[in-house]
Order: C-alpha cells, then structure tokens, then sequence
C-alpha cells in the first residue's frame, strides 16, 4: 500500500508539472488546437477492441469473406467516430467571463463562454472543473453561435479565489472513444472576489461617530424619541413613512420625520483600531462586514478605516462595494 501512494503522488507530481508547462496565460481566452486535444478509448471502446479481435480471429479460422467485410467495415465505424469524437473539441474558443463577488463560506460563481466559429455543430460537450465534486454541465454549441456556462467553486476564504483549471470532455458521437481538453484561465481575467463572512448572530451597530449639527453625536442610532413636523434640511432617511402614508393631503397631511434623543449621529465610524486587540483578526473583519451591511440596509453614513485605508464617510452600492473590497484584501491569505 506504501507503494501504490508513492506512485500515485508521483504520478501526481508528474502530471500536474506537465499540464503547467502547456498552460496558455493569454488573458483574453484561448483556442483549443488539435495538440490540446487528447483522446483514449472508453471502457465501452476497449469492449468493442476485443470484440473486433475475436471477429478478426474467427474470420481467420475459418476464411469467411463476409466476415473480413464485416470486421473491417466494423474497425472502419470504430476509426470514422475517433475522428468525430477529436473534431467535437477542436476549434472550440473560450473567453472568461465576468465573475460576481461572494461572501466566503459560499459557492464563487465562474462564467465561460464556449464559440464555435466552424460550420459543424458540436454537441454533448461536458465542461467542469477538475477534480470537482459537482457533475459537469452538457452543452451544445451551434455552428457560429456560442454557449455560456456557470461553473460553481467553493469559496472558504477571503481574498481572491482565482478559477480552478476548467475540464471539456466529450465523447460523442457513439461513445467509444473520449477527448478531453484542459485549460487553466490566468487568475487577473478569471478570479472571484471572495468577502469575508458576516459575523452570526449580528452585532448591534456602534454608536460612535461624527456629530451632527444639532446634536453632540454621542446617543445611539436607535434612541428614537418621536416624530415632528418635517424641516428643510431633514435628512429623507429620517422621514417616518408610516405615519406620513396615515394622513391624508387632502385633510392638511404634512410630513413628519423622526427624532432621536440629543440629536442623531451625522455618520458612524467604523475602524479595525477600534475593536478588542484580542479577537482574532478573520473575526474583526467579519464583524466590520456586518456593520458595513446593517449601515447600508439603514441608509446610514459610515465611515470605513482598515489600517491606513480610510473610506467614505458615504452609502450606496459603491461605497459598499469599496468597503468589503479592502476588508477582502486587508492581509488576504496567499
């Protein structure tokens, strides 16, 4: 048993260098040539092999015409399917395409684009990563047209989680033989940007922050005291909806907004400095994406420092796109 594990991991070895010196880091996608293209008889196709001999062998025995016919036009069908089955990957191009951030602990989403720019229709294209537990998607890809596939990875870990090496096999049309081709996308054009997970269960929002102008910004963001009529000035995240859609126009509804204890916080500061030294450092930046996303889903300002980096103060979807992004990055693991 040693001896088989030493031999696998050297076969391992062996293999994973050979495939990374044919890989191809051209950014903008690659064209599966004839030399990518590899192709082995299947379990089905070695059956078919030792059915031919014995056709060959009985023929021979006893000098049958019409079974030399049959035997060879039989290796002929076996030949013409080898050649259909390495003409249904070569040609085929394919480009990366855009990849969405996700949340570490869920699954990255990859997206490739497959271009036939030939006159033959390719079918039954089996496109996955390698070594994935997940089945590879069947495609088929029109003559001059072109297929998109969503590959699914596991994302564990913040940072940059770049696409595992993409595997297209095919064995149309009848099975007895299987090409394959593989190709490893170059991390800048084909990566996911993992964030770090939100602490669970969710934190309450600091209270510390920027004054307001009429208020000393020490009160907590949810000491809310009572509504009053609206004021030029007053921010439209303030404005009570609830009791605004009660009263009627028409009967003299005004509007009216909240008010909170000692005046509302301007905006909340969010900072790595700020939390205990003692917690781990996954778990601070997980606790700092949590608050990035309460302040959003409130509407409230904030203000993002992470080590030198300072963000905002600001809301909305870039602020929070540039928020989790320096958490992701901030000491990612290689």
């Amino acid at each position: 048993m040693a001896a088989r594990a030493r031999w696998q991991t050297w076969y391992r070895e062996r293999r994973e260098r050979w495939l990374r010196q044919r890989e191809d880091h051209a950014a903008d996608g690659i064209t599966l040539t004839a030399r990518r293209v590899y192709i082995l008889p299947t379990r089905p196709g070695l059956a078919f092999t030792v059915l031919l001999l014995i056709m060959l062998i009985g023929a021979l025995n006893y000098n049958l015409g019409l079974g030399f016919a049959l035997t060879f036009f039989t290796g002929a069908c076996a030949v013409a399917d080898m050649f259909l089955t390495n003409r249904n990957l070569v040609q085929l191009q394919l480009t990366p395409g855009r990849a969405a951030p996700v949340f570490a602990g869920e699954q990255a989403q990859f997206a490739l684009q497959l271009h036939n720019p030939t006159r033959r229709d390719r079918f039954a294209i089996q496109v996955g990563f390698e070594h994935a537990a997940a089945p590879a998607h069947a495609v088929d890809v029109a003559a001059g047209a072109g297929s998109a596939v969503v590959l699914s990875a596991p994302a564990p870990v913040r940072g940059w989680l770049p696409a595992p090496r993409i595997r297209l096999a095919t064995s149309f049309p009848l099975g007895l033989f299987r090409a394959w081709a593989y190709w490893k996308p170059p991390a800048p054009a084909m990566a996911v940007l993992v964030y770090p997970a939100p602490e669970m269960p969710a934190l309450p929002l600091p209270s510390r922050g920027a004054a307001s102008e009429d208020g000393h910004g020490a009160v907590g963001l949810d000491n809310f005291a009572g509504i009053r009529a609206y004021q030029q000035g007053d921010p439209l995240r303030h404005l009570a909806w609830r009791q605004i859609a009660r009263h009627d126009p028409a009967l003299g509804g005004h509007l009216v907004t909240k008010q909170f204890d000692g005046g509302a916080v301007a905006e909340l500061a969010l900072d790595l400095a700020d939390l205990p030294a003692h917690l781990d450092l996954e778990l601070r930046l997980s606790r700092l994406t949590q608050w990035v996303l309460q302040a959003e889903l409130r509407a409230l300002p904030y203000r993002l420092r992470i080590g030198a980096d300072s963000h905002g103060p600001g809301t909305g979807a870039a602020h929070r796109a540039a928020c989790l992004r320096a958490l992701a990055l901030y000491r990612a693991p290689a």
